[in-house]
């Protein structure tokens, strides 16, 4: 590797320090942040639900991840570290280690389509830069991200939709296929989840954690807001947001209406408390014994994908005020179905204060 990639991969090695010293939010967003965000289990064993997160030192291997090897994986920390680099949102990562992925299986090549060269296949002939500058992954990962930030609305789109309008692929829908692994990936390398061993992150008996610690304003179901079906935490803008347990992430999605037209409101900025209606970039999550919880107006595109497992404690997003919001917080949700079933709709929703309490992670401690 180049003297120039090395220097990149010790920015993310240094961002994953900055992500245990709890700096999560700057990593996601450029912005402030909070609580760092590794499981701690309150119980009698002292166990952890997952081992830490590993990056080697500079110059070191870098382990192979699923079928990824360590070379592959290499290519990916460097693209990914200039992410960090310009604080370019961990959607911008993720979006560009699958663009990979697809391109070239995440391998520095000299050949492809006509003059077609490197991890993104850039072609010299159309402006992209020279073959050796190409073959540079620290210059190819920065011009794909220069290409990406010019697109209109490319946080709120479908990955293999932003890919395509930087890639302007024969092959447009190819790219989505692999957004679960670039996010295992970009977790793995960056600590991005739930599996960083010095965080503070207490997990009840039962298994749960609160999804931020957080203050709790706008309660369920109050008589000046009979339809609101959760609760708001308030946490700063940036706030990492925390899986309350283990489960699989059933739904991800951009949920926010302009109320005078009817038309989508869009995710990628604050919504209004009078304009806006809906939950903005929202995750459910699946839980065993027929339990869903939801997590409301997220800043940008959740870090997990639907389908996902989750440990209790993995990261999945940061605080923000898309939707119908007044200011940045988490509208969280407990849902609880008496057959078992994952029942998403207001009918199973369930008082989160009184839940979490009888789970063993009260909302609210520790404020």
């Amino acid at each position: 590797m180049t003297s120039r990639i090395l220097a990149l991969i010790a920015c993310l090695v240094c961002a994953v320090i900055l992500v245990c010293a709890g700096l999560t939010g700057v990593l996601f967003t450029g912005g402030g942040a909070a609580a760092s965000c590794a499981p701690r289990p309150n119980g009698s064993n002292g166990s952890t639900t997952q081992p830490p997160a590993t990056v080697t030192a500079p110059g070191g291997v870098f382990p192979a991840i699923g079928q990824w090897d360590a070379t592959q994986v290499g290519n990916a920390a460097a693209i990914i570290a200039v992410g960090v680099q310009r604080q370019l949102p961990a959607r911008a990562w993720v979006i560009a280690v699958a663009t990979a992925m697809q391109e070239s299986s995440l391998n520095n090549i000299r050949y492809g389509d006509r003059d077609s060269v490197g991890l993104f296949q850039q072609r010299p002939s159309q402006g992209w830069g020279s073959d050796e500058q190409l073959m540079d992954p620290a210059y190819a990962a920065g011009k794909f991200y220069d290409k990406l930030l010019t697109i209109d609305g490319w946080q709120s789109m479908p990955l293999t939709e932003a890919a395509q309008k930087v890639q302007v692929s024969a092959f447009p829908d190819a790219y989505a296929k692999w957004e679960p692994d670039a996010v295992t990936i970009v977790q793995t390398l960056t600590g991005l989840t739930g599996a960083l061993a010095a965080c503070n992150i207490t997990l009840s008996p039962e298994g749960w954690t609160q999804p931020v610690a957080a203050h709790v304003g706008s309660g369920f179901r109050t008589s000046d807001r009979p339809t609101h079906d959760g609760v708001d935490l308030i946490a700063a803008r940036g706030t990492p947001i925390h899986a309350a347990s283990a489960g699989v992430v059933s739904r991800v999605r951009c949920n926010a209406v302009d109320v005078r037209t009817g038309a989508d409101w869009g995710c990628d900025r604050d919504g209004d408390p009078q304009l806006t209606r809906g939950c903005g970039w929202y995750v459910d999550i699946d839980h065993p014994g027929g339990v869903v919880t939801r997590y409301c107006h997220m800043l940008t595109h959740p870090a997990v994908t639907e389908g996902q497992p989750v440990a209790a404690g993995d990261v999945i997003g940061v605080t923000g005020s898309s939707g119908h919001s007044s200011g940045p917080h988490v509208h969280y949700e407990t849902h609880l179905s008496a057959d078992g079933g994952h029942d998403h709709s207001s009918a199973s929703a369930v008082d989160p204060v009184p839940f979490m309490a009888a789970v063993g992670a009260p909302l609210g401690v520790g404020q």
